[in-house]
């Protein structure tokens, strides 16, 4: 069996339109799905035009304190806002996935932020709790892309993690995009994990570096 017929079969179960007011007020369709294989409420963010041959896709795992409340620790918030940006340019998708902390669950994360404070990095941190220090996994956003029709997509990201993972399940990774560096006094330690961790971080002039 091939990685793509062992994905199992997933359905549309909904398409809403909605205009984003964080994509320079595009309209985008807002697309539910049927039959993933997790009980996520997973999303798929469609903004035209797509490019046939490869649209550009990014994957965003959920972050409330990020996304929604502006928390300066991380830098899920100015990344969302940037695939926005970049989709209301040049169309594709964006397949918000509900897997807050690293799939440790939004109570679990707030926990270790209290470890953070006192010196542990954000993965030890999810270990110290017992949890894996990175429990993502990218099945079901493989299954959404098929089921939408995409089988071969131009990846925006930093995490090597998510192009193994999408080619693994069968979808051809044309290209990988970087995103930017959204560094801050408050998620420079962050980002100096993520770059240790193997997340490939581009430096876009002084105020973007990042140690590593």
């Amino acid at each position: 069996m091939t990685a793509g017929a062992a994905l199992g079969a997933a359905t549309v179960r909904a398409r809403v339109p909605v205009d984003l007011h964080r994509a320079a007020g595009r309209t985008a369709e807002l697309v539910t799905f049927r039959g993933l294989p997790d009980d996520g409420e997973h999303l798929a963010c469609l903004v035209p035009p797509r490019d046939t041959r490869a649209p550009l896709v990014r994957l965003h795992s959920e972050c409330l304190t990020g996304d929604v409340f502006g928390s300066t620790r991380c830098d899920c918030g100015p990344q969302l806002d940037e695939a926005l940006n970049l989709l209301a340019v040049h169309g594709g998708v964006l397949l918000y996935l509900r897997q807050e902390g690293r799939g440790i669950g939004l109570y679990n994360k707030l926990d270790t932020y209290l470890l953070q404070d006192r010196g542990t990095d954000t993965f030890e941190a999810n270990r110290l709790i017992g949890r894996g220090a990175d429990e993502r996994d990218y099945l079901a956003a493989a299954v959404m892309l098929r089921t939408l029709g995409l089988h071969r997509v131009r990846l925006l990201t930093n995490n090597p993690d998510k192009v193994r993972q999408l080619r693994g399940h069968g979808i051809d990774i044309a290209e990988t995009l970087p995103t930017g560096v959204h560094l801050t006094p408050g998620n420079a330690a962050y980002l100096e994990a993520k770059a240790r961790s193997g997340h490939h971080l581009p430096v876009r002039g002084p105020e973007t570096e990042v140690r590593a």
